[in-house]
Order: C-alpha cells, then sequence, then structure tokens
C-alpha cells in the first residue's frame, strides 16, 4: 500500500508538485492568452464567460497552488503537493464509481511521452472491473493544426489509450506518438463512438484537448494538468470538467507510476 505521506513525498521528490519545471513566464502567457481565448490554451473549452488574466491567477493560485501574486513575474513557480493529493482522491472517486457501474470510458492523452504508462495501467485496471474501454476511430486520418502549419495525423491506440502519430509513424523503439494539445481527435472519437458504435464513454480520462473537448460536449471528464494548462481548471470551475489534477505533465514516464498505484489503491481496483 501506498500511503498518503508517502505520495506526498515521491510528489516532492519527482517534481511532480512543489517547486516544478513550468515556469512562471510560461504560466502568465498562457494565462494571458486564455484570456484572448487563444485556441492554443483553450484546449477546445468555449469558456462560459470572460476571464481576465488577473482573475485567472487567482484560480490557479487557489487550484494549484502558484503565486498569487502578480508582481512575481519571472523565475519559477509551484504547486501546492496538498491540492495535488486532494484531486487524485477526488480522481479516484470517479474512477471508482464508474468501475461499480460498470460504464464504458474512453482513454486519450496528448503527452504519450510521458503520460501514457500511467493512462493505460488505468485502462487495464477498468477493463478488469468490467467496463468497456472503447477504441473508436483507429486509424483515422484529422488534420490537425500545429506551429509548423497544417498536419496530418492518425488516430491509434495503445494498451487501451489513444494518442496520434504522424501517418506512418507506427512505433520503433520507444516512439508512442505526437504531442498535441487539440480537441479534434477526441470529437472525432466519440462521433465514431456514436455512429459506429452506437455508445459514448460515460466518462473520458486524458489531458489537454481530449479532457476539454469532451467536458465542452457534456461528457464527463478528469485528467491532470500543469500549471500552464488553465484551460482544465476553468473548465472545473464552471462545471465541464469533473477533476482537474494539478501536477508537472512534463516529468520521466516512470515517474507518474506510482500516481497510478495509488489512484487504483485508492478506487479499489488495484490487483
Amino acid at each position: 500500500m501506498l500511503s498518503t505521506g508517502a505520495l506526498r513525498a515521491h510528489l516532492l521528490a519527482a517534481r511532480l508538485a512543489g517547486p516544478v519545471a513550468t515556469t512562471r513566464e510560461d504560466n502568465l502567457r498562457s494565462y494571458r492568452l486564455f484570456a484572448a481565448r487563444d485556441p492554443r490554451v483553450t484546449l477546445g473549452l468555449a469558456p462560459e464567460r470572460a476571464w481576465g488574466e488577473g482573475e485567472l491567477l487567482r484560480l490557479m493560485a487557489d487550484r494549484c497552488g502558484v503565486s498569487a501574486d502578480p508582481a512575481h513575474v519571472s523565475g519559477g513557480d509551484a504547486i501546492d503537493p496538498a491540492r495535488t493529493v486532494a484531486a487524485l482522491e477526488a480522481f479516484a472517486e470517479r474512477l471508482a464509481e464508474v468501475a461499480r457501474r460498470r460504464a464504458p470510458v474512453l482513454l486519450g492523452t496528448g503527452h504519450p511521452h510521458r503520460l501514457l504508462g500511467f493512462y493505460a495501467g488505468l485502462a487495464d485496471a477498468l477493463s478488469a472491473a468490467g467496463c468497456p474501454v472503447l477504441t473508436p476511430a483507429q486509424g483515422r486520418c484529422i488534420d490537425i493544426t500545429t506551429r509548423f502549419g497544417v498536419r496530418t495525423y492518425t488516430i491509434d491506440y495503445v494498451r487501451g489509450v489513444a494518442l496520434v502519430r504522424e501517418p506512418g509513424g507506427r512505433p520503433t523503439g520507444g516512439e508512442t506518438g505526437a504531442h498535441t494539445h487539440s480537441p479534434l481527435p477526441v470529437r472525432l472519437a466519440l462521433q465514431e463512438a456514436a455512429e459506429r458504435l452506437g455508445v459514448l464513454p460515460e466518462l473520458v480520462v486524458g489531458d489537454h484537448g481530449w479532457v476539454c473537448g469532451a467536458g465542452q460536449l457534456g461528457i464527463e471528464t478528469i485528467g491532470p494538468a500543469d500549471t500552464d494548462d488553465p484551460a482544465l481548471f476553468v473548465g472545473e470551475a464552471e462545471g465541464r470538467v469533473s477533476v482537474a489534477v494539478p501536477l508537472d505533465d512534463g516529468v520521466q514516464a516512470p515517474f507518474y507510476r506510482p500516481l497510478t498505484r495509488y489512484v487504483l489503491q485508492r478506487a479499489r481496483l488495484s490487483r
């Protein structure tokens, strides 16, 4: 069993919480862009009302623990590990509920190099509990706007977790897929689920556009988010994201394994 104290110690040691690598400059830039409704940071969420930069900073200080001081404009920033632990507890509650009902789920990530293992462990446990783990739109192509222009990607699944690849980009060695913030993959996956499978997931587990895109369409969503991803926390504040877990989403993949273990313990899904 992984205790809450051991989890907190791991969060700090791995820099998943406490002082994190995401800089204050990156955070404030994202809050400015979100306030301007830049789609690169709204991630498919259409905010119900205007969010100014100051209001976003206060929200992120409340939900994540970043500095609330508007005069702090450079250097480091932080995540309160107590907030991360509390959010993981809520995350586990939602998993336990969907497992109890054996409801269909969809898991997807825009951070496959970092978070694929975290989600794959959840997918395995949910499947073992009797939840249909949906894999709609596998192999479908989708055009996504990137900083390099519009590029075509393919939706693929690894151990029940959706991600996108460049065409022909089947894994070779450590390759897992492409990093994306886009909500377009989850929109296509949900459309395919409804039209071809005749079923929608009752819960989407993921990050970036997978969470915000599904939440905007009225699907219950949960997932982790970094301090420069205000969209998930705005979605949570406005009631379209059930749980946003504050943590650094860019550390080495093995550091997320204890989080999977802790969440599955709390959800009583450990095997």
